[in-house]
């Protein structure tokens, strides 16, 4: 694949911070990242080669690399990121024709909508920075943790995200607060009796899960659905049910099993106030493509040697001796790491074999550019917002959420006043999928436009606010004013600079528990051997998780299966904890008016561990 010229496509991570200038001298420029397309690779062995510079993909490379093995990291893209990788406009038309030409594994139907053409609808292409996997990142999680432990997240400006939103009763929640005892308290809409439900639901969570009490009740539900589970010993329902499990837990079926949503809704509770008054962030240019990218300058820091645009095209498994489309032939010494969309011809078949007997699970999603901002649903201040559409809101009759991720100009993947959508669904039946999509995306379509203040005097009426003779205002029919405001129809639509729609397959389970890849479970593609071949690993696609849960207990799983043992995991004494560094901090989170700073301190071993893993061993 040619490599797209700098006018077409974003900058890189490496353009954005070149080394000379953003890193110390104690450590050497990254020349394998910014100069990564030489003609040929100039070397003769390595230990490890790694197919794909997905998000794994790239731990494992950092990991590797820091513990001395020789790891040789390409990709037949002409960038970053693989599976997760962030892209421009232009950068997605190609994709999608590709993937229509079953050149890209396990994505297909992808399609891409440019309204008015190239005459009537102008941008520039590289303004723009489409993710193919979006997620966010929750403050009290293992792969935060990592990020400062290995030193990554001195790549990364991070951004707060406290706006979540659920959709009920053909609207909105402007805000979910319902997550302190002041909160709950204060919250009109509350009746007293709900109020004192959900502080003792909320203390429940948050109680020590070694308590006698708490886990002989965990154990008595382990298989109830949660909403069952909320109604019967705390007698909470709708639309408190619906924040907890689907907005705080972004749970995806009412059948989500109590054990999980319990550890989802925690995962919420614990990351408020670990930086401010937020649980989750997004990252700036981009997201886990953007991480990928770190997680390659940090292991071109510590020696992997990197190529784009390259393809491994034989590999013999008694020599060991691997050949590449550019002339090059290296002896691999110890493993081949392939990720399953940049699987050789020749190694098809043992990927087939292996994967027979996986279940197979779903991802639609369908991604719009706007040309309209969003202060409505957006926290000021901040860049991004989650929506969530529970089972049954949709007039498809939903049985699966939709989740939606916004982002803004601020967030530094499209043009200041500008929208980035990220729609998604786990539902299986593909045509069902795309309605349900669909759907959600004209409810957001037409709750946007209607809440905007530039529309509100079309629909609100002078005779609607009678005055009484005393000159106050008196509301005599407030259902009619409900039902106009729900009635209403713009008569103007979103500007639309492009909409993207694509499916990916996978096989990890949506649950928590099987994002988490339980070491012992069989359907975890990671912990497979390929028959005849021992020195050959395929990796999972990204799972349909909206968090990076699952991330780092996949490449600590490949990282033992490759050194033996998973304790010198980013083990590393950096040198750049005495001068260069003396105040530990580089990237910062953007909250209000004040700039906090992920810090060297905040690593706790203890949240180095997959969330929530605990709360499942039930």
């Amino acid at each position: 694949m040619p490599a797209f010229s700098r006018s077409e496509r974003r900058k890189t991570m490496a353009e954005r911070r070149p080394s000379a200038s953003y890193i110390p001298p104690v450590i050497p420029q990254l020349s394998g990242l910014e100069k990564p397309n030489s003609h040929s690779l100039a070397m003769d062995q390595c230990d490890i080669l790694i197919l794909g510079t997905g998000l794994v993909e790239s731990i494992l490379a950092a990991a590797l690399a820091w513990q001395d093995v020789n790891v040789l990291h390409i990709d037949r893209n002409s960038h970053y990121g693989d599976t997760c990788s962030t892209l421009t406009i232009d950068q997605l038309k190609k994709w999608c024709m590709e993937v229509n030409a079953d050149r890209v594994a396990h994505f297909s139907d992808a399609q891409i909508y440019i309204p008015g053409g190239k005459r009537n609808n102008t941008f520039t292409s590289r303004d723009y920075g489409v993710d193919l996997s979006p997620r966010i990142m929750f403050a009290q999680l293992d792969f935060l943790a990592l990020l400062v432990k290995s030193r990554v997240y001195k790549y990364l400006e991070f951004q707060s995200l406290s706006s979540f939103h659920v959709f009920e009763n053909e609207n909105f929640r402007s805000k979910l607060s319902n997550t302190t005892k002041e909160d709950i308290f204060t919250d009109q809409a509350i009746l007293l009796q709900n109020k004192r439900a959900l502080m003792k639901f909320l203390k429940f969570v948050l109680q020590d899960n070694a308590d006698e009490s708490k886990k002989e009740l965990l154990l008595a539900n382990s298989s109830t659905p949660i909403e069952t589970f909320l109604k019967d010993n705390f007698r909470l329902e709708s639309p408190q049910t619906d924040e907890l499990v689907y907005s705080i837990g972004l749970c995806y079926t009412k059948d989500t099993r109590t054990p999980e949503a319990l550890a989802r809704i925690k995962r919420f509770l614990v990351s408020f106030d670990v930086y401010d008054s937020f649980p989750a962030m997004m990252l700036k240019y981009g997201g886990p493509g953007e991480i990928s990218q770190g997680f390659c300058r940090s292991a071109a820091v510590a020696d992997a040697t990197y190529k784009l645009d390259t393809r491994l095209v034989d590999f013999d498994p008694q020599e060991k001796i691997a050949k590449f489309d550019d002339g090059s032939r290296i002896k691999i010494n110890e493993k081949l790491v392939v990720s399953p969309t940049q699987t050789p011809k020749f190694l098809a078949k043992n990927y087939a074999e292996l994967t027979e007997k996986l279940q197979t699970f779903t991802v639609s999603r369908l991604v719009t550019i706007v040309r309209n901002s969003c202060k409505e649903w957006i926290a000021d201040k901040e860049s991004a917002a989650i929506v969530v559409f529970p089972p049954g809101s949709l007039h498809t009759k939903n049985q699966y959420t939709v989740q939606v991720i916004i982002q803004n100009g601020g967030s530094g993947v499209c043009p200041e006043g500008e929208l980035i959508w990220y729609l998604h669904t786990c539902e299986p039946n593909r045509s069902k999928a795309k309605e349900d999509l669909e759907s959600a995306y004209t409810k957001m379509e037409s709750s946007f436009i209607r809440d905007s203040e530039a529309n509100l005097e079309e629909v609100l009426k002078e005779s609607d606010f009678p005055v009484s003779n005393q000159g106050t205002p008196i509301l005599v029919n407030s259902f009619k004013l409900g039902e106009s405001m729900q009635n209403f129809l713009p008569k103007k639509t979103l500007d639309i600079v492009c909409k993207i729609g694509y499916v990916q397959t996978t096989y990890i389970n949506p649950d928590l528990l099987n994002v988490l890849l339980n070491k012992k479970h069989t359907a975890n593609i990671s912990g497979l051997t390929v028959a005849d071949s021992g020195d050959i690993l395929f990796l999972n696609m990204p799972s349909s998780e909206v968090s990076y849960d699952g991330i780092v207990g996949e490449a600590k799983l490949l990282f033992q299966r490759i050194t033996g043992s998973d304790e010198d995991f980013f083990d590393v004494d950096f040198e750049d904890d005495d001068e260069d560094y003396s105040q530990g901090v580089v990237s910062t989170v953007a909250a209000g008016d004040s700039e906090l700073a992920v810090e060297d301190s905040d690593y706790d071993p203890s949240h180095h561990e997959p969330f929530g893993a605990n709360e499942m061993e039930l």
